[in-house]
C-alpha cells in the first residue's frame, strides 16, 4: 500500500468560533505540496476517489506545551487498522496530520461484487405522492415571504421580529463551501417556503383531520387514529409545513409534560418559547440556521418540568409531499431539573426528480440533573442510482448541558438524503455532565454524507463518548468530521472516540477528519479508527454453513453497527433492521 505521512500546519478556527458556529466553522483541510499529491487527489488532504479510507487527524498544540499525537495508522480498503490519540509533550509530536492513501484495488471475485450490488438495489418504498390539495405560497424569498409565513401562522409580533432579524442576518452571510460535499448551486428564489394541506381550521379531535392525511401516515407505518395509534409513543405528525396531529397530548399534560407543535407553543406558551428559542443555536450561528430562523414552518416543542419523567416516548414524523418545496422545521426540547425524556424522530419524502432542501434546527436544553435521549432514523429520499433527485439534508442540531450532572445522548441512523450535512453536538457546560453520540451513516449510489459531532467540554469532570460507524457503497462518499474540544476550565474531562468505516465495492470513499483541541493538561482524549471491507472470504465462510449471501451481508453489517443499534429505543429496532436490509440488499466487494 502506497502511503505518505504529511506534516501539515494547523488551520482550525478559534475555539470560540468552533463553540458558537456549526456550518460556518472552518473544518478546512490543508494543502499538500505538489510532490506529495496523489495523482487523483486534487491536491487536498482527505479527498478520496478510490475505495480507500482517509483517516486525517488535525491536531493543535494547546496549553502547557502539549499536543495530541496520532499513534496508529489509517487502514486501507484491503485491511483493518486503528488509531489512538493521547496528550504528549510537543517535542514528541512529529506531525500534526497523517494521511494514508492507497490506489483502488479490486477484492474478491466479480460474482461476490454482483451479489452485493443486487443486495443494494432495492426500491424506496416511501416514494409515493399523496394526492392532497394544498395551499402553497409563491416561490421566492424576501422580507415579504417572511411576513407572509408569520401571518399564515398567526404569530405574535415578537415572533415576527425574531424572523425578520434572522432574515437580515442571513442576507449578510455566504453559503459555506468548505465541506467535502459537492452539489449544484441552490437557487433560494426557485423554491416554495410554505405549503400546507387544506383542512378544517380547528382540530378538536383526529376525526377532523383529512382522512387522506391519516391514510398517508398509515402507509408510512405511523398510525394516528385513536384505535390504532401506538400506545406508548406520542406522535407529532408534520406534513410539509404544518403539524396535522399530535397524539397523547392530554395524557402527557396530565403528567405535567407539554408536547405540541412549535406553532401551538408560540401561541399557548409564549414565555417558555421566548426563554429558550435561539438559546442553544443563536440566530446567526450559521448560514442554514439563520435561514431556518427566518422561515421555519413547524416542528415539535416539548417541556418536561422539574422532577418529572415523561410517561412515554415522544416522537415527530416529518413528511415532505409537495414538489419544489423546502421543509424548515424547528424542534425545541427543554428538560428542567432532574427530569427525563426520550425523543424519536423519523422522516420520508416522495421520489421526485428534482432536489429539495431540508434545513432544520434542533435545540436541546438540559438543566441540573436532567437527561434527554434523542434518536433519529433519517430516511429521506436519496435520489436514483444515477444521483438524480433526492433531499439536501442540511441540519443544525445542538444540545446544551447547562446544569451539573446533566446528560444528552444523540443516536442516529442515517440512510437517506442525496446529501447529508449535519453535526449533532453537545456543549458540556455543567460540571459532571455527559454527552454521547452514536451514529450509523450509510451511503450508496451517488449519495454524499459529511456528518459527525462536536463535544465541547467546559465544566469540570465532564465526559463524552463518540461511536461513529460509516458504511460506503456504490459510488458514494461518506465523511466523518468530529471535534473534541477541552477548554481551560474542563479539569479532569474525558473523551473516547471510535470511528469505524466499512467499504462495500471498489468505488466508494470514506474520509475521517477528527479535530482534537486540548487546552487543559488534566484532560484526557482517546481516539480510535479502523477501516474494513466485506470480502469474498467472509461470504464464503457464511455460505459454507448454509447461509446465503444476502443474509451473510446483513449479519456482517449488523455486527459492525451493533454498538449503535443497541442504543436505539425498542420502538425503532424493527424499523432499523428492516431499513438496513432495504438499503443494503446484496453487496460485497
Amino acid at each position: 500500500m502506497a502511503s505518505a505521512a504529511v506534516a501539515a500546519s494547523v488551520a482550525t478556527a478559534s475555539s470560540q468560533r468552533f463553540c458558537n458556529n456549526l456550518q460556518t466553522s472552518s473544518w478546512k483541510t490543508t494543502d499538500v505540496t505538489k510532490s506529495q499529491q496523489h495523482s487523483n487527489s486534487f491536491g487536498r488532504l482527505g479527498f478520496c476517489h478510490s475505495s480507500v479510507c482517509c483517516n486525517y487527524l488535525e491536531l493543535q498544540a494547546l496549553g502547557d506545551g502539549k499536543v495530541a499525537k496520532n499513534l496508529g495508522k489509517g487502514a486501507s480498503a484491503q485491511g483493518g487498522g486503528g488509531a489512538r490519540c493521547e496528550a504528549l509533550p510537543v517535542e514528541d509530536s512529529r506531525a500534526a496530520a497523517v494521511l494514508e492513501r492507497a490506489p483502488s484495488t479490486k477484492s474478491g471475485s466479480s460474482s461476490s461484487d454482483d451479489t452485493i450490488q443486487e443486495f443494494l438495489k432495492r426500491d424506496y418504498k416511501y416514494g409515493f405522492v399523496s394526492d392532497i390539495e394544498s395551499v402553497t405560497i409563491p416561490k421566492g424569498l424576501s422580507e415579504e415571504t417572511v411576513r407572509l409565513i408569520s401571518a399564515r401562522k398567526k404569530e405574535p409580533e415578537w415572533m415576527l421580529q425574531f424572523r425578520l432579524n434572522a432574515y437580515k442576518q442571513w442576507l449578510k452571510m455566504k453559503e459555506p463551501k468548505w465541506s467535502d460535499i459537492r452539489h449544484p448551486p441552490i437557487d433560494f428564489q426557485d423554491m416554495c417556503y410554505y405549503s400546507e394541506p387544506k383542512q378544517k381550521e380547528t382540530k378538536q379531535s383526529l376525526d377532523e383531520v383529512d382522512p387522506d392525511l391519516l391514510e398517508t401516515f398509515q402507509k408510512l407505518g405511523i398510525p394516528l387514529t385513536e384505535q390504532k395509534r401506538l400506545a406508548n409513543v406520542a406522535v407529532d405528525a408534520v406534513f410539509d409545513s404544518v403539524s396535522i396531529a399530535t397524539t397523547h397530548r392530554k395524557t402527557l399534560l396530565d403528567a405535567g409534560v407539554i408536547f405540541c407543535s412549535i406553532s401551538e407553543a408560540v401561541r399557548e406558551y409564549p414565555e417558555l418559547v421566548k426563554k429558550y428559542l435561539g438559546r442553544v443555536v443563536p440566530v446567526a450561528d450559521n448560514y442554514y440556521a439563520a435561514l431556518n430562523s427566518a422561515v421555519f414552518s413547524d416542528g415539535s416543542f416539548c417541556y418536561v418540568p422539574k422532577d418529572t419523567v415523561s410517561p412515554m416516548e415522544i416522537s415527530t414524523y416529518f413528511r415532505i409531499n409537495a414538489m419544489e418545496t423546502g421543509q424548515f422545521e424547528r424542534t425545541l426540547i427543554v428538560a428542567d431539573e432532574r427530569s427525563f425524556v426520550s425523543y424519536l424522530e423519523g422522516c420520508t419524502a416522495p421520489s421526485y426528480d428534482k432536489n429539495q432542501l431540508h434545513a432544520a434546527v434542533v435545540e436541546l436544553y438540559c438543566a441540573e440533573g436532567a437527561e434527554i435521549k434523542y434518536s433519529t432514523v433519517q430516511n429521506w429520499y436519496a435520489g436514483d442510482a444515477e444521483g438524480k433527485g433526492g433531499i439536501y439534508n442540511f441540519v443544525t442540531k445542538r444540545g446544551l448541558c447547562d446544569g451539573d450532572r446533566s446528560k444528552i445522548s444523540w443516536t442516529q441512523v442515517e440512510t437517506g438524503s442525496a446529501i447529508t450535512w449535519k453535526y449533532p453536538s453537545v456543549v458540556l457546560k455543567g460540571n459532571n455532565s455527559i454527552g454521547e453520540f452514536y451514529s450509523v451513516a450509510l451511503t450508496n449510489n451517488k449519495q454524499q454524507a459529511d456528518t459527525g459531532t462536536k463535544m465541547i467540554h467546559v465544566g469540570k469532570n465532564t465526559r463524552s463518548r463518540i461511536v461513529s460507524k460509516g458504511i460506503s457503497a456504490g459510488n458514494s462518499v461518506n465523511c466523518y468530521r468530529g471535534l473534541v474540544q477541552m477548554q481551560p476550565s474542563a479539569h479532569n474531562a474525558r473523551n473516547f472516540s471510535q470511528c469505524d468505516s466499512m467499504l462495500i465495492g471498489d468505488e466508494a470513499g470514506a474520509n475521517t477528519y477528527p479535530y482534537i483541541q486540548v487546552k487543559d493538561p488534566t484532560a484526557r482524549v482517546e481516539h480510535e479508527a479502523s477501516t474494513s471491507k466485506i470480502g469474498e472470504d467472509q461470504l464464503f465462510y457464511f455460505q459454507q454453513r448454509g447461509i446465503d449471501a444476502e443474509k451473510a451481508v446483513a449479519a456482517i453489517i449488523g455486527g459492525f453497527c451493533r454498538d449503535v443499534f443497541k442504543e436505539l429505543p425498542l420502538e425503532f429496532a424493527a424499523e432499523v433492521n428492516q431499513l438496513m436490509s432495504l438499503k443494503l440488499e446484496g453487496s460485497v466487494g
